[in-house]
């Protein structure tokens, strides 16, 4: 059944207005017609629908059940990751979006190379916006994962803390992420640093703080792959894989 995401605006009651370009996409690419069946999500809330009008750029839809989606992790991921260059934060984005991450926050570290400036930032994050989106209407789930705008080191250590169960991918070593326990914790947060890793000082003071060093093998994975595959192993040791 086709998904859609929808705001606070399109929902009013038992009903639910779609206009614009998901309209248009509803009517013309999908070929969708009064009386076809139509998932809207917003929060977390799959509202089942079905169709009742259609203009050339609107959707007038009845909900006729409202349930949880049952898509979304229990497990609330963020992941944390050092700006890598060119186009890789696209494919960690879409990928981890897939795989059931709720928040990607980048950050700068001392090894990054891509470092942009706030112009070049800000269209950045609004193309990242809109591949967060479309992966997740593909992947199913419930939610938009938030995609933070760039912030620091600093601030990526203080807010990974705020997390129950808090993670670095460490290539110099520490526990197995197999031997971490997922079970008591609603929130989990993992960094993983840029091309060149982290800087033995950045590492030193995420311990410091409490985070736990995780060690993945004796391969070292690129930058673009090591988010996605930590996501992949959290959601899996975490029971939702």
């Amino acid at each position: 059944m086709p998904r859609f995401f929808i705001d606070e605006n399109a929902l009013c009651g038992d009903h639910i207005t779609v206009r614009g370009g998901d309209a248009v996409h509803i009517g013309r690419s999908l070929r969708m017609k009064i009386g076809d069946d139509i998932t809207f999500c917003r929060e977390g809330m799959d509202f089942v629908s079905v169709i009742e009008k259609m203009t050339s750029d609107e959707v007038f839809c009845r909900v006729i059940d409202k349930i949880p989606s049952s898509s979304e992790p229990e497990l609330r991921l963020t992941v944390f990751q050092a700006l890598p260059k060119q186009d890789k934060p696209e494919l960690i984005i879409q990928k981890c979006v897939e795989l059931g991450a709720a928040r990607i926050v980048f950050f700068i570290s001392k090894r990054c190379v891509s470092r942009p400036d706030e112009k070049s930032a800000e269209k950045k994050l609004q193309r990242w916006r809109k591949i967060a989106e479309e992966a997740a209407k593909q992947s199913g789930r419930g939610i938009i994962p938030e995609i933070c705008g760039i912030i620091s080191f600093d601030e990526a250590v203080k807010e990974l803390c705020g997390n129950d169960i808090r993670l670095l991918c460490y290539e110099n070593g520490g526990e197995r992420l197999s031997d971490i326990d997922f079970s008591g914790g609603r929130s989990c947060g993992v960094m993983i640093g840029a091309e060149g890793g982290f800087d033995r000082s950045e590492a030193d003071k995420c311990c410091e703080m409490g985070i736990v060093p995780i060690w993945l093998g004796k391969r070292i994975l690129r930058c673009e792959t090591c988010p996605i595959a930590v996501t992949a192993m959290i959601m899996l040791s975490a029971g939702e894989m």
